[in-house]
């Protein structure tokens, strides 16, 4: 939804501080507009309450820090303020960490959260931390926008267990009778390895596409979904620079379309080129990291809020933040002075040693043949560590399409994987997704490919592509490991099962239904 326009004059903006412009502002807005915004946020972030099986709750209240001054106070009364933009992302242990996130329209007093294993008994209260956004007039057509992102830490839950939670804040109480309809639930992961499916993609932006992939997802009941990156697209242009076009009122939009699915399932995010946002701080990662609240046990806590990696069962997830490495974009280049890959390389290590397979998602491709085709940087930095580890499986956004790799090793291909093939990476090499058809506008591939996926024959073996070196410079070359493609909108669904013959089973689905493409791949058969 739009944040209502109501501009600061820039010579007041400038002598004023955050504290007194957000009065300012709200001294602006009469009633009548405030009850008309917060109608349409309500209706926006209304969701209906889940049944599922219950068990104690323990959830420990986190330190509260609003972000700026005044933020987390308003002259507006809260009952006419509606929450919205729900989403859910775990903590370092989804066995027993939830981090609660949402949206107010205007400051409030007071936010909360209130959660319990049944709907009628929210007894828990967790103070939320506001983290207030101002995004100046970028241009004559966009007004200043203030925005608030508050975010709930529940630490000490049980493993293996549904909580109800109801978001609040003084003069809107979750709890009461009124409000009932609007509390979410979620589910803890499992305190040993059970059977479970996770879905993925990149690029999705607001529109109908993006709403139908989402629908879909929720239909395959994910215990979490990761999201590779180009969130939103509030900045439009991608290049990481000021110069970038960009409207910050797309993420209320984007945070209302979302909510109905990740209000249940934790939705894991990283970093793409959109999603650097260059006027919030010096590498762009500002508004991130004031929307979300991911896992802070990254490489550097003061860097990305992209980087972090979680166990769910048996599988290990590790997201990164591909333009720290990207030749393509590299506004960023460089940008963790090389701590994020020294990180990375310790944790493939550790989590090789745990769990049955490690799952790497982030945005730029290692391996594709669409418009952007492969970046040079993520091959050079990170395509020897996933080797050396033995990853699973890659999963990548960046290219509008769905491309799929043969298992390569050493950069070139180990063992062919024809759709409903499988394949051992401990003898094979790793598989690389490219899941970037969650919404935005489709790309093609190179000129005479053809869409070749299930029920549809392989073009051609071989294909002309392109890479991207240092520098910006692109070499061409002919590969052999590019295995399914297809150009409509997609995502990915991938069902984990434990036990003494662990399996990784991955399909792509299209928005029809359709499987577009699906392999299987097994350790050590």
């Amino acid at each position: 939804m739009d944040t209502p326009d109501v501009g600061i004059p820039e010579r007041l903006a400038r002598t004023m501080s955050m504290a007194e412009q957000h009065d300012y502002l709200r001294s602006r807005l009469s009633r009548r507009r405030v009850l008309a915004t917060a109608g349409a946020l309500a209706a926006a972030g209304a969701a209906a309450g889940c049944s599922g099986p219950s068990g104690p709750a323990d959830a420990k209240a986190p330190r509260s820090s609003a972000a700026l001054p005044g933020a987390a106070t308003g002259r507006v009364h809260g009952s006419v303020v509606a929450p919205f933009g729900r989403h859910l992302a775990f903590g370092a242990d989804p066995r027993t960490r939830m981090r609660i996130s949402w949206q107010v329209p205007l400051a409030v007093r007071g936010p909360y959260v209130r959660v319990g294993t049944e709907p009628g008994e929210l007894d828990r209260r967790i103070e939320a931390e506001v983290r207030a956004l101002r995004t100046p007039s970028l241009s004559k057509l966009l007004p200043a926008v203030d925005q608030y992102y508050l975010h709930a830490a529940l630490d000490g839950l049980e493993p293996g267990t549904t909580y109800y939670y109801g978001v609040g804040h003084e003069g809107f109480d979750p709890a009461s009778p009124e409000r009932i309809s609007t509390l979410g639930t979620f589910r803890t992961a499992p305190a040993r390895p059970e059977r479970f499916v996770f879905t993925a993609f990149g690029d999705q932006g607001v529109n109908r596409a993006a709403v139908a992939n989402d629908r879909l997802i929720l239909d395959r009941g994910p215990a979490f979904h990761l999201h590779a990156g180009d969130i939103c697209y509030a900045d439009t242009t991608g290049h990481g620079q000021r110069t970038d076009v960009y409207d910050a009122r797309v993420w209320d939009r984007f945070l209302a379309q979302t909510e109905p699915v990740a209000r249940t399932v934790p939705w894991m995010v990283t970093t793409g080129n959109h999603d650097m946002e260059a006027w919030y701080s010096p590498d762009g990662y500002g508004g991130q990291a004031a929307r979300w609240s991911l896992p802070d046990n990254g490489h550097d806590p003061h860097g990305s809020p992209g980087v972090y990696s979680f166990v769910y069962g048996n599988v290990g997830v590790v997201a990164l933040d591909a333009n720290d490495v990207s030749y393509e974009i590299p506004a960023n280049l460089g940008v963790s002075d090389g701590r994020q890959t020294e990180w990375l390389d310790r944790r493939l290590g550790e989590l090789r040693g745990r769990v049955d397979f490690v799952v790497v998602f982030f945005h730029h491709c290692a391996y594709s043949t669409a418009r952007h085709a492969s970046d040079g940087g993520v091959r050079d930095a990170w395509v020897p560590l996933f080797d050396k580890h033995r990853v699973d499986l890659v999963i990548n956004g960046h290219n509008h399409v769905y491309e799929r790799t043969d298992a390569i090793r050493d950069g070139e291909v180990g063992r062919r994987v024809p759709v409903g093939g499988s394949t051992d990476p401990t003898r094979d090499g790793v598989v690389y997704v490219t899941a970037g058809g969650a919404g935005k506008d489709l790309y093609d591939f190179p000129d005479g490919v053809k869409d070749s996926y299930e029920g549809h024959a392989a073009d051609r073996e071989s294909v002309g592509t392109f890479h991207w070196a240092e520098g910006k410079d692109r070499v061409p070359e002919t590969v052999e490991w590019s295995r399914v493609r297809y150009t409509g909108h997609s995502f990915l669904s991938v069902e984990a099962e434990p036990g003494p013959a662990p399996r990784l089973r991955v399909s792509a689905l299209a928005q029809d239904g359709e499987r577009v493409d699906h392999f299987e791949i097994g350790r050590g058969a």
